[in-house]
């Protein structure tokens, strides 16, 4: 295997990418459509923030046991769940009843967008690590910084596309068709990326989830407060 990677490996890659980029631009116009909406629906601002409060709790709860998922599942798995549940997130709100639309149903609807995004996020990013070849750090630190460094763009992309779709088409219209954006990414996921990305055990342990080094563990343990 070559040190640049095969082209089975680029070609995996790509569509792991692409997943990614996918879900990335959905969750930045969700944001988007989300707060706008239900601010002129005359929701107060602190009835509009709490509408996110669950998406950024479960944002933590899934960073915390998504890995523990992906070593018993494979990252195909948790990358496809991800993938399918911002469909579902989508479609809690683009097919509900105008009646539905109280706070606590929302929110639960931006939690499970919430689990969705990070699901997403930690398959795509780790799934790069199970396709370099081994000990081509260099193409390994390359690729990850085209994924990594690509999330704020494509954050700014889904901002502005949320705000474009909510002034022209509705609220209702745009996020049926952001669902079916995404569902577009998963057929490609599910087609296209074969193999489970990395080899699943039922006997991967819940205490994995923590480094054997205590800077590691202290690093993670202050992220948490960056949901805040």
């Amino acid at each position: 295997m070559s040190a640049d990677g095969t082209t089975s490996d680029l070609r995996t890659y790509a569509y792991v990418t692409a997943a990614y980029w996918a879900d990335t631009v959905t969750d930045g116009a969700v944001r988007v459509l989300v707060l706008f909406y239900f601010y002129q629906l005359g929701y107060s601002p602190l009835q509009v923030a709490s509408l996110f409060l669950f998406y950024e709790i479960f944002g933590v709860i899934t960073n915390l046991f998504g890995g523990w998922i992906a070593a018993r599942w494979g990252l195909k798995s948790t990358l496809v769940g991800g993938l399918s549940l911002q469909i579902g997130a989508l479609l809690m709100l683009g097919l509900a009843p105008a009646a539905w639309f109280v706070v606590p149903y929302v929110m639960v609807s931006q939690a499970v967008s919430g689990v969705a995004k990070d699901l997403t996020k930690m398959s795509s990013k780790s799934a790069v690590k199970m396709i370099v070849p081994p000990g081509a750090s260099d193409v390994l630190f390359k690729w990850v910084a085209v994924l990594t460094g690509s999330k704020n763009a494509l954050k700014g992309v889904g901002f502005f596309l949320g705000g474009l779709m909510l002034s022209t088409i509705g609220f209702r219209p745009a996020l049926i068709i952001l669902s079916v954006f995404v569902g577009a990414a998963l057929i490609m996921v599910l087609v296209a990326v074969h193999g489970s990305l990395g080899q699943g055990s039922a006997k991967a342990r819940l205490t994995q989830m923590f480094s054997n080094t205590r800077a590691v563990n202290l690093l993670s343990a202050a992220r948490v407060f960056l949901f805040a």
